[in-house]
Order: C-alpha cells, then sequence, then structure tokens
C-alpha cells in the first residue's frame, strides 16, 4: 500500500478483470460471518445442531437457486459455475464433514463448517495447479453464504444495490457477481480471489473492471470514497488527487476506444503484417467452455484439463462416463482440433476418492504423469475413452510433467495395452492420433532434442516451467516477485525447446498463462512460436495484437531481448518498442 503526501492510496492486488471505472465505494459488509465462536453442545443436543446445520444450508442452497431462476439470458453462460456451486452445498467433503465434526467433536455448527473449510482450503491450496487452487474460493464462497444463516445474519442482495457504485467486499462468490446489474455496478474490488477464479471468470464475462487479492481493500476503503479501479494493472487509488483523476479519465477512455475497436474486428484472423498466420486456440476446463472459445473464435482447443471430471465425482469415472464428455466436446469442435491432457493431479489427499500419500512437497512429489503410471488401470481407462472419443473427432492427447526418458516409454507401454484391451474388446476408436508432451521442468527443456524423437509436438507449460526454473513457490507470496514470464532463463528455456522441435520435425505449441499476455507476443513470435493456446477471453486482444505486427520486427526484438541479463531490461525493451500496439498499458509514461 502507498499512500501519497495528499493522503491518496494506491493498493496492488490481482487483475481479476481488465478495464478501468472510476466512483464511489459501497462497501458489503458480511463482518459477523468472519467472527465465529466455539462452544461445546451437550450429546443430547447433537442432533438438533445438526438440524440447525441442515436448515441453514436448505436456505442457501434455495437462496442460491433463486440466483440462478433470475439469471437473464445475457449471464446463461455462467450456469455453469452456479451449478457448480449449487452441487458444493451438499458436497461430501462439507456437508458431510461437518455434520461428521458436529457429532465427533460435540461442537456448534458454526465452529464445525469453519473447522471444515479451513481444512478443505489447506488440502486445494497443496495443490499445484493455478486452476485447482483457485477452486478453493468456491468452497469458502459457499461456506460463507451457509454460515450466514448459522449467524442469524441477513445476506446481502447485491442486485438490490440501487446506486452507480463501486463494490468493495472482502469476497464475491459467483452468484454474488451474476446479480450485479450493469447499469448500477461500475466494477468491484475484493480482499480475496484470483484471476483463475470463478468470480473473476464472471467478471471477465461481464466486462466490468474488477481487481482481487487486494488483502486488506476493506479496511482501507470508507463507503462513499473515490475509487479508480484499474482492472488492466491490478490496482485500486483511493481517494485519488486531481491530476490523478484526470490522467485515468483519459486512460478510461482510451481503454473504451481500444476495446470497441477489438469487438469492431474480433472475426478477423491472427494474420501479421507480412503474412504470416497464427494458430490461437482455447485452454478450457469445461466441455460448456466450448460457447466461450467458438465466441472467441479460437482454432481449436489447445489444452482440455480433465481433472475438473475427477473432482467432480466421488469416485473415478469410469471409461464410458469420461468418453461421454471427450466425445461431446470433440463433437461439437469438430473438424477443429482438441488436445486432451491426461489427469494432471498429485497424490496428495485433497481428493476424498484417493489414499491419502503424505508428501513433503506435493509439487515435486507423485503428481501428474507419476500419479497415472503409478495407477495404471486410471490411467489405461483415461487413455482407452481418448482413443475412443478420437474415432468422432480430431483429438490429440497430451501427457502432462514428463521428465525423462523413461516415463514417456513407460507412457507409451500404457497406451499399447490400452490399444490391445481396445481391440480384445472389439471397441470403435482410433489409435493414429498425435502424441504430444507438455514441457514444463527444466529436465525436459535440456533433453529436449531427444525427447522430441519419441512423440509428435511438443507443448509449453510456461506456468510449471517457470515455476520450477525459478525454483519458486507460486503461491509464497515472499518469492512472488520471481515469477516472471520475461525472465532471460526462462525465454532461453523457451527458445530451446523451439529449436529442438524444429529440429527433430515437430509441431511446438505454448498453452501456459504466457501466451495470452499481449507483452509477451513480440518475443514469442520473433522465438519462432506460432501455436499458442490460451483463456478464451485473451484471444481478441492478441489477435488485434498480431495484426499490427510483422514477424521481421518480433525477431530483431527476440534477438535483442535474448542478449539481455534482466526482466526488467527485457520488458522496458519491449514496452518502449511496442508502446503504440500493447493494450491496458500506461504507455505514456
Amino acid at each position: 500500500m502507498n499512500r501519497s503526501p495528499a493522503g491518496e492510496i494506491t493498493i496492488t492486488g490481482i487483475s481479476g478483470s481488465p478495464g478501468i471505472c472510476i466512483g464511489k465505494a459501497y462497501l458489503v459488509d458480511r463482518e459477523g460471518v468472519n467472527l465465529i465462536k466455539r462452544y461445546p453442545v451437550d450429546a443430547r443436543m447433537v442432533p438438533a445442531e445438526i438440524d440447525r446445520f441442515k436448515n441453514a444450508v436448505i436456505k442457501a442452497k434455495n437462496d442460491h437457486a433463486k440466483t440462478i431462476k433470475s439469471l437473464g439470458e445475457d449471464l446463461s453462460e455462467n450456469l455453469n459455475i452456479l451449478e457448480t456451486h449449487m452441487v458444493l452445498f451438499k458436497d461430501k467433503m462439507l456437508y458431510g464433514k461437518t455434520i461428521d465434526t458436529i457429532s465427533n467433536d460435540r461442537v456448534n455448527a458454526e465452529w464445525a463448517l469453519r473447522k471444515v473449510s479451513r481444512k478443505v482450503r489447506r488440502m486445494f491450496e497443496q495443490i499445484d495447479d493455478a486452476y485447482l487452487q483457485a477452486r478453493v474460493n468456491d468452497i469458502i464462497q459457499v461456506s460463507d453464504k451457509i454460515m450466514t444463516y448459522l449467524v442469524g445474519g441477513q445476506d446481502i442482495w447485491i442486485k438490490d444495490i440501487n446506486k452507480r457504485v463501486i463494490i468493495v467486499a472482502h469476497d464475491l462468490s459467483p452468484a454474488d457477481t451474476s446479480q450485479i446489474q450493469l447499469e448500477r455496478i461500475k466494477g468491484f474490488v475484493t480482499d480475496r480471489g484470483g484471476k483463475d477464479s470463478h468470480t473473476s471468470i464472471v467478471a471477465k464475462s461481464l466486462k466490468i473492471p474488477s481487481v482481487m487479492g487486494l488483502g486488506n481493500a476493506t479496511v482501507n476503503v470508507n463507503n462513499d470514497d473515490i475509487l479508480i479501479v484499474d482492472g488492466s494493472s491490478g490496482i485500486i487509488i483511493i481517494n485519488p488527487e486531481e491530476d490523478t483523476l484526470f490522467k485515468y479519465e483519459e486512460k478510461m477512455a482510451r481503454f473504451e476506444s481500444y476495446r470497441a475497436d477489438i469487438e469492431r474486428d474480433s472475426h478477423l484472423p491472427a494474420v501479421t503484417h507480412d503474412g504470416v498466420a497464427l494458430n490461437l486456440m482455447a485452454n478450457i476446463e469445461l466441455v460448456e467452455e466450448v460457447v466461450s472459445a467458438k465466441d472467441n473464435r479460437a482454432e481449436g482447443i489447445g489444452l482440455f484439463r480433465t481433472e475438473f471430471l475427477y473432482l467432480d465425482m466421488n469416485r473415478f469415472p469410469t471409461e464410458d462416463e469420461l468418453l461421454k464428455k471427450y466425445r461431446e466436446l470433440v463433437e461439437l469442435m469438430n473438424p477443429a482440433p482438441v488436445t486432451i491432457r491426461t489427469l494432471d493431479i498429485n497424490g496428495d489427499k485433497f481428493n476424498p476418492y484417493i489414499d491419502p500419500v503424505e508428501e513433503a512437497n506435493p509439487a515435486l512429489g507423485l503428481r501428474a504423469v507419476r500419479f497415472c503410471l503409478e495407477n495404471e488401470a486410471i490411467f489405461i481407462t483415461q487413455i482407452k475413452a481418448i482413443l475412443r472419443a478420437a474415432a468422432f473427432g480430431n483429438i490429440k492427447l497430451l501427457i502432462p510433467m514428463i521428465s525423462c526418458m523413461e516415463e514417456i516409454i513407460q507412457v507409451k507401454a500404457v497406451i499399447n495395452k490400452a490399444v490391445i484391451e481396445l481391440e480384445d474388446e472389439d471397441k470403435i476408436f482410433n489409435k493414429d492420433i498425435p502424441l504430444g508432451i507438455m514441457i514444463e521442468v527444466p529436465s525436459a527443456v535440456i533433453m529436449a532434442d531427444e525427447l522430441a524423437g519419441q512423440v509428435d509436438f511438443f507443448s509449453i507449460g510456461t506456468n510449471d516451467l517457470i515455476q520450477y526454473s525459478m525454483a519458486i513457490d507460486r503461491g509464497n507470496r515472499r518469492v512472488a516477485h520471481l515469477y516472471q514470464a520475461l525472465s532471460p532463463a526462462v525465454l532461453k528455456m523457451i527458445r530451446l525447446t523451439y529449436e529442438a522441435a524444429q529440429k527433430n520435425n515437430i509441431e511446438v505449441f505454448m498453452c501456459g498463462e504466457m501466451a495470452g499476455d499481449p507483452i509477451n507476443i513480440p518475443v514469442l513470435l520473433g522465438i519462432g512460436l506460432t501455436n499458442l493456446s490460451m483463456n478464451s477471453g485473451s484471444i481478441p486482444v492478441i489477435k488485434k495484437m498480431v495484426r499490427s505486427m510483422d514477424v521481421y520486427m518480433a525477431r530483431k526484438c527476440a534477438k535483442t531481448v535474448m542478449a539481455f541479463k534482466t526482466t526488467q531490461e527485457i520488458t522496458d525493451f519491449i514496452l518502449d518498442k511496442y508502446k503504440t500496439i500493447l493494450p491496458y498499458r500506461d504507455n505514456e509514461e
């Protein structure tokens, strides 16, 4: 937090949704939900306490159902997120464990619910996957909703706010966000949350500026304070000075003009001035996200994360259940390609139907392909479902976290077993699909030349590649400053991977978050990458950027930045060189 001499306060958080808004603050106060007392419950009163909890769940669930029912057509794409929350009200981890805790510990329902929700949160936070980590917010939001009724509080209806304001809250659920009426709510900021949370996804679909993960915005902001929300940079400014207000009003006008320009041209292809076409695809977790991918003109699905299908059940899905989802996806996208990544979870206890495995460093432990190879039956089931779905569309098979030659050899042996089983079972399938591996650990980069001889394509997963290359824990705020996509070390790893793919005549894709950030595009294009997969919402912005570039200049840019020794030098150079076409940045400074 920075305070100017005149009292202007700037707080930095995480960009939830790009854009800028200026207006008066409106605090959504749910403080009572956070103040929970523990008291013992006599054994005879335990059933009554459980009933009190169940009644709170029913009321919270009814409220949530009312919100879903009230959704207009323009918000219908958020339905799946809200229905996910509906399921969480009776989720075994939250609902069942809370009842068990009331019985076993003989404590009040509020305390039991808080204890369980914290335990679930810790379990999810150990998962080394930004998407899955972000799901912890869904658990907390559902828990808070139930808690509101347990503590006798009155839930707050965002739709009842009748002023043109900026919402300031400790947290907002997707249900809250879906109540936002665009003619009244200019934007929102929250203490909690992150860019991959469902609330962030809903905010992006509403196209209203938001900043999340501010930590203590609700402490520093008072009702009716003037706020500037810069969702592009992830900052808020409280009670700005006149000069700051003037600067941001101009910036807001430029942003709105830029957005109108993007939407007008979103149907145009991503082709550079000198005629090089980029293949921009979408990263998705749910089949339902195909709608967004198509709306944003994705050329295919560059990464389908399959974990959600497993987490959505209380047992491992069957081959037929997986086939149904994969087939639905490929048929919806056909003839465009769909890259299905096999299960990328660690062997930790976050999943109630996986035996708990104590690991000191889960991110370095039994996760992704390591878990699959140790649990071959689960792996074969998934591979068989993917091969069967490939008979109905254009599928590529992607294996996460390969770190050595031995692993890909074992994977190929499992695929062969799956093929033999399918042949024995006389099932319709397609075994001739491209096999790729994710390049996301340094050893895979170093061995890329050799690994390229074993597969049909590479997909660079920058989220993990940065983490493992820089040896940082992404969840540790004390070292978060080292998580830099434009680090010279990271760029050299990407270039090594690209060169190995070129040398062995295989395709190379990028499916990490790095591909969706415009500032990275000049150097990625300059290195030679033309297959990029990203969040669907980023595609129009990257398209616009690509259409303003030429490959010749990008190559010169990449050559120059590769000689720099620091991330700051690289960043400054790109900001200066491409300042006229980079979106969402304060270019006049």
